[in-house]
């Protein structure tokens, strides 16, 4: 019995955050987000010695964490500040937890199915 797949507004939510899952997938970019979160609003410089990239690899993976949303700057004098933007890290979390939740349904079916195969 196969049931017909249709996207939904929950996997469409998905499909919105699925760049900022692939930006936080990245070594580099997570130990970014991970500095942001621990310290607030930091400028490049103090990421970039963070991390074994060169000032313009910086300054790329900000651009991608900045298009998806993960953080936003600000010009305070001759400098830059990244910080995270909360939100939208409250909005990965939701998706998450919405696929483990899936997940955590999908087992408990297999696993009542295997039970019932097997009596």
């Amino acid at each position: 019995c196969r049931r017909a797949i249709t996207m939904n507004a929950r996997d469409a939510q998905l499909t919105k955050t699925a760049p900022m899952f692939a930006a936080s997938g990245d070594p580099i970019q997570l130990t970014m987000v991970a500095l942001l979160c621990a310290n607030g609003s930091l400028p490049k410089i103090l990421l970039k010695q963070a991390t074994s990239v060169s000032r313009q690899a910086v300054t790329n993976h900000l651009r991608m964490l900045e298009e998806t949303g993960i953080v936003t700057s600000q010009r305070v004098g001759r400098n830059r500040l990244w910080q995270i933007e909360t939100q939208q890290l409250r909005e990965i979390r939701g998706d998450l937890d919405r696929i483990s939740d899936q997940w955590d349904t999908t087992l408990e079916r297999l696993r009542r199915f295997v039970e019932n195969d097997s009596q």
